[in-house]
């Protein structure tokens, strides 16, 4: 098996996109999966990533396609399972739109990694497997030993959370069965250039408080993480074998106002919305919060950089109108 053959699910997407381009840089051969390869808005951006010709693979999958899933992961010696959908919209059905997807897709993942004899696999979760959790004890700074609060989850409609943390605990279940080697990564709002033609959610959260949303982000805010900063811990974690558990990957826990007060001062020619109120009540801030990440070698690109990275390519791109405070 060639050690330096790796499988990225989801490889079109924001993280994705990144994940690929640093291993091409790095000098691995990648498999990429697409929910449609025949879709130019999926492959496009893949192709054009140095090192594409040579080492890049493109697969379709669905992930509730086992045998397809299989294809895609045949011969890697890693996997990157990053396939999920993501969105913070209302959601008319949660089990055909993210719990299937989230919970089922993985364990297809997992799978065909373990008869595939992949040594490492490396799950994206998210910071919505750790937050909301109202049960979190007081005065405590989050860290990974924190779990989401499923039925607060559920009782209040919010479905991203259920199926990033169910995902995420059938993973462990799975691995531990199997005796698998998995680390988990879980980012914040990632923020940076896109490299993808569409909008993804996370950049949707700048765009709309740019553009004056008062939206708290209550249920989905730890804080922010460039991209690439996102994309370069995943392939620390796979090239350490130390590494074990979940990590927190964001550069410090911060309130929602405290990120708007950045950006407003930033983009002082939007009409950015400043709280008054605390916008994650309870919430401790800890300027080191990816501890884990930290200690292994990661060093995180300053916020303020990766906010106006965010806002130039997203103008760029034609997602955000050029200074929007009269209009």
């Amino acid at each position: 098996m060639d050690k330096r053959r790796v499988c990225v699910t989801g490889g079109s997407g924001f993280i994705g996109s990144w994940l690929v381009r640093e291993l091409l840089r790095r000098g691995y051969t990648v498999h990429a999966t697409l929910q449609n390869i025949a879709d130019p808005n999926e492959k496009g951006h893949l192709q054009a990533l140095e090192g594409a010709n040579e080492r890049l693979k493109l697969f379709q999958l669905d992930v509730l396609d086992y045998d397809a899933m299989a294809a895609a992961i045949s011969g890697c010696a890693g996997v990157f399972h990053l396939a999920s959908p993501c969105t913070l919209e209302e959601i008319k059905d949660p089990q055909a739109e993210l719990l299937d997807p989230a919970i089922k897709g993985t364990l297809n993942a997992l799978e065909a990694c373990r008869r595939a004899n992949a040594k490492r696999v490396v799950l994206t979760s998210s910071i919505s497997s750790l937050v909301p959790n109202p049960t979190w004890p007081p005065n405590t700074v989050i860290d990974e030993n924190s779990w989401t609060d499923i039925e607060y989850c559920k009782r209040d409609k919010i479905w991203y959370p259920v199926s990033k943390t169910l995902a995420e605990k059938a993973a462990w279940e799975y691995v531990q069965t199997h005796q698998m080697d998995m680390v988990a990564v879980h980012p914040s709002t990632c923020l940076g250039p896109l490299l993808q033609p569409k909008l993804n959610a996370s950049s949707a959260v700048l765009r709309d408080l740019l553009q004056g949303s008062q939206d708290t982000q209550s249920n989905y805010w730890l804080g922010c993480v460039h991209v690439e900063d996102v994309a370069k811990a995943h392939v620390l974690l796979y090239e350490t074998p130390s590494a074990s558990g979940r990590h927190l990957c964001t550069n410090g826990i911060i309130h929602y106002s405290d990120f708007s007060e950045v950006v407003a001062k930033i983009c002082p020619e939007y009409p950015v919305y400043r709280f008054t109120e605390e916008t994650q009540p309870g919430l401790l801030r800890c300027k080191d919060a990816a501890k884990k990440l930290i200690d292994l070698g990661l060093c995180f690109t300053p916020i303020e950089k990766a906010i106006q990275e965010s806002v130039a390519s997203m103008k760029e791109k034609g997602f955000l109108r050029l200074g929007s405070k009269d209009t």
